[in-house]
């Protein structure tokens, strides 16, 4: 686990499974139908319970598909967190991949701001089945950190984890932390 501060705010890197995680939010990497079959979603849906996939539902069934970069919340059944903020990342070769990663995790972070949390844990979203190389999610996901740290001064966040599942994933993670906020 490595600790940077960024204007007064905690970034944590650390290796590790986000349904473990304690932090008011924990970010879903979601597809735009909120279907979590697979990866992260899966693994979320396990551990937190139905509850998560049946507001998902309601959430699509009332509103319709999510746009790449959108963000929506559910309960966290039964995880530590408080709320699972789906949002949904841009698959590889779509176009735009970075700034889509860095709306999607504005956006997360808006949102866990509008309900007045203190900390928000993401995964490396797009890096799974969408096959955004984890060099370019690391810079972009850290660039809406920072970005929405610079415009938002006064958010009630103070602590953003990334929480990533592999060593291969933490290592690259760490070092763009490292060379963006050390």
């Amino acid at each position: 686990m490595d600790v940077f501060t960024y204007k007064g705010r905690e970034i944590v890197v650390l290796k590790g499974d986000i349904t473990e995680v304690e932090a008011d939010a924990i970010v879903n990497a979601a597809n735009k139908y909120l279907k979590h079959g697979g990866g992260v979603a899966a693994a979320i849906v396990r551990k937190g319970g139905d509850i998560i996939q049946k507001e998902s539902n309601k959430i699509i069934a009332e509103y319709g598909p999510l746009e790449v970069g959108e963000a929506v919340a559910t309960t966290a059944g039964n995880l530590k967190a408080k709320k699972v903020i789906h949002t949904v990342g841009p698959v590889y070769g779509e176009g735009d991949e970075r700034n889509k990663l860095i709306k999607a995790v504005y956006n997360s972070m808006r949102l866990a701001d509008s309900m007045g949390f203190e900390s928000i844990a993401f995964p490396a979203i797009s890096t799974g089945i969408y096959r955004v190389p984890v060099g370019l999610a690391a810079e972009a996901i850290t660039d809406g950190i920072q970005i929405f740290i610079d415009e938002n001064p006064d958010t009630s966040i103070k602590k953003v984890l990334l929480v990533l599942y592999t060593t291969s994933i933490f290592d690259v993670f760490r070092s763009v932390c490292k060379k963006k906020f050390g």
